[in-house]
């Protein structure tokens, strides 16, 4: 049972602020509580799954007890099988108040034999509008398999079973917001949205296919720095690179996931074949919706890519 529970470490100021590093449990029950669904979410397995569940009256959803300013989360998920048009799937981090800040990964349903669409966005202070959207490689409701969220100063990047499919820098040189000061907690959902989610809402939900069930487990925050905890109390490690820790190991990884400034090479190659192949909507080409201009990161995104291309013509 040690798994369950939060190990002990060193702590220091890091920004002003106590900020921790907490190890977590594969027990979702230890994690996450179930907030909303009047029943249609629950625990199975001693907590090691969680099952969300949607009918025609309602879906359900979780959070995480932790808040976290800056980290590394993993959920392994297993979506809707079937017909799931309608449905969205979500897991995401998000902070609180008028002006929040938002990483998404949300799931879109399809009809029977259709891809899911995966649709991502980053919020900051309250304003979004940055979506990325990709077909998946393989089944996602087949088995389960694992999304995660890396959030440092430096940059966001969204991976599936391990690979990059997007990365968010932090341009606020450039004058673009960045979420660095709002502590954010991870959600989970699964709700009806055939206003939208399917074909921009043209095709509904078919309600005798419910109810419809999602499932979760192994959630991962290992590498996060944690704010707060929703029972008042916070013992853990220091969260800031080349900080001390009683366990090497888990400094090193900490180091690595804080202090990483940009994707290796190896990284970046996954990312533009993951976008290449897979990508179906990307904000930083859609020149008829920002028809006064496209957003800042997206020129600069630009920019990067015909400086690379010209050092390589210089080369050969």
């Amino acid at each position: 049972m040690v798994s369950q529970t939060l190990l002990v470490m060193s702590l220091i100021p890091f920004l002003g602020l106590n900020i921790f590093l907490v190890a977590h449990a594969n027990y979702l029950n230890q994690d996450i509580d179930i907030t909303w669904g009047d029943g249609r979410g629950n625990f199975l397995n001693n907590g090691t799954l969680l099952n969300l569940s949607l009918d025609q009256f309602s879906g359900s959803g979780f959070q995480s007890k932790a808040e976290y300013l800056y980290g590394k989360v993993d959920m392994q998920i297993k979506l809707v099988p079937g017909n799931s048009a309608g449905t969205v799937t979500t897991f995401y981090l998000k902070s609180q108040g008028l002006t929040w800040d938002e990483i998404d990964f949300e799931f879109l349903g399809n009809l029977s034999g259709d891809p899911y669409i995966l649709h991502t966005n980053v919020y900051t202070q309250g304003k979004g509008d940055r979506e990325q959207q990709f077909y998946l490689w393989f089944d996602p409701t087949a088995e389960f398999h694992n999304y995660s969220i890396l959030w440092n100063p430096s940059h966001i990047v969204f991976y599936v079973d391990g690979k990059p499919i997007r990365e968010f820098k932090n341009l606020e040189a450039m004058g673009v917001a960045y979420p660095k000061s709002q502590p954010m907690r991870m959600y989970g959902s699964l709700w009806n949205a055939d206003d939208w989610a399917t074909r921009g809402g043209l095709v509904k939900t078919n309600w005798s296919q419910g109810p419809f069930v999602a499932s979760f487990m192994n959630y991962n925050s290992d590498n996060s720095c944690v704010w707060s905890i929703d029972n008042g109390t916070t013992t853990s490690t220091p969260c800031s690179p080349g900080g001390s820790s009683s366990s090497s190991s888990s400094s090193s990884s900490t180091n690595e996931w804080f202090s990483q400034t940009r994707m290796d090479s190896s990284s970046r190659k996954i990312l533009k074949w993951v976008q290449k192949k897979f990508m179906v909507y990307n904000y930083c080409k859609d020149k008829k919706r920002f028809w006064q201009g496209l957003p800042v990161e997206c020129s600069v995104t630009k920019n990067n890519k015909n400086k690379n291309k010209n050092k390589y013509k210089t080369r050969t």
